[in-house]
């Protein structure tokens, strides 16, 4: 099983409703807390969008699997509309070393949406809403995040909304100490969570990892003309200039959720989720992460368990 630093004091397991009426749900490690029977039918859930979505109908790495270790790791956003699960996005957290010191990386994992619920407005759900409430559990600490795509829709949906995106088609970008540190990190290590295999290779110059699609990803390979464009044109001409599609190439991107996404997403989001709901999670997240561990240890006389097991004697 992966270590687990701490990107929160407990998972999350919380629902939303969209103003459509589709209600989302977050799963925090499931494989920590969830009975084997719910895990089961999370995981049909998943395997439904997948049917009915890849060309194949199924996808073999990751939680796909149901493997308890990635199930242990995973952070799930599920999309239920109609009465059935719709679409979904599951994260993973990467333990990396940066400088000498352990940071948990966000990968934003497979993302899928059912044909037939394309352009509602679900992937910016996907992709934000679980960052946005973890980056209020890690007390406003700058959220290191990994992506692995070849879709330049994917590609610009991230180098537009996070922060310090490398590789990026945006000015300005560039590749710094540690992006390389985390990339080398990443694919070193956390190759199966995404499902690349051990023969793929990866340019540290340009961050394309080549021949890709061989870690049970492989029916997710795609041409250019196949993969959802980006609305910039720019993403696109990247995709098309730097992988090799026949070959099976991905860009990893790696960058961060900071407070300027926070406040970029928040408003973005408000035709999608309520602005008040999305404020009172984030608040008591935020809360529960910094007010919380104060009030605690201001009363060293409390025994706290493992956190503090020890009792004062009195005299």
């Amino acid at each position: 099983m992966l270590e687990y630093v701490g990107l929160g004091s407990r998972p999350l397991d919380i629902s939303f409703r969209t103003r459509s009426r589709a209600r989302v749900r977050i799963a925090e490690f499931p494989g920590r807390w969830m009975a084997a029977a719910d895990q089961a039918g999370l995981l049909g859930d998943l395997r439904s969008v997948v049917r009915d979505t890849v060309e194949g109908g199924t996808l073999d790495y990751g939680v796909l699997t149901g493997s308890p270790e990635r199930w242990a790791n995973a952070i799930l956003t599920v999309i239920y509309a109609d009465g059935r699960a719709v679409a979904f996005n599951a994260l993973s957290v990467l333990p990396c070393e940066l400088r000498g010191r352990t940071v948990e990386v966000l990968h934003l994992g497979l993302a899928m949406v059912h044909p037939a619920y394309q352009g509602r407005g679900f992937s910016g759900v996907l992709y934000g809403l679980t960052c946005f409430l973890i980056f209020a559990r890690r007390q406003l600490r700058p959220l290191w995040v990994s992506s692995v795509t070849q879709v330049p829709a994917v590609l610009g949906l991230v180098g537009e909304n996070f922060e310090r995106v490398f590789p990026n088609a945006q000015p300005g970008a560039r590749r710094s100490y540690d992006h390389l540190a985390l990339a080398r990190e990443v694919m070193t290590r956390h190759r199966a969570a995404f499902g690349v295999g051990a023969e793929a290779g990866f340019d540290e110059d340009r961050f394309v990892i080549t021949n890709a699609y061989t870690g049970g990803s492989d029916h997710l390979k795609k041409r250019f003309e196949e993969a959802p464009q980006a609305r910039a044109e720019v993403f696109n001409e990247l995709c098309r200039r730097e992988l090799d599609y026949g070959r099976g190439d991905d860009f990893l991107q790696i960058g961060q959720w900071g407070l300027k996404t926070t406040r970029i997403y928040f408003l973005r989001m408000a035709p999608q989720i309520s602005p008040l709901r999305l404020t009172l999670q984030f608040t008591f997240l935020a809360l529960e992460s910094c007010v919380a561990p104060l009030l605690q240890w201001l009363r060293p006389q409390v025994a706290m368990g493992d956190l503090r097991p020890w009792r004062v004697s009195r005299p």
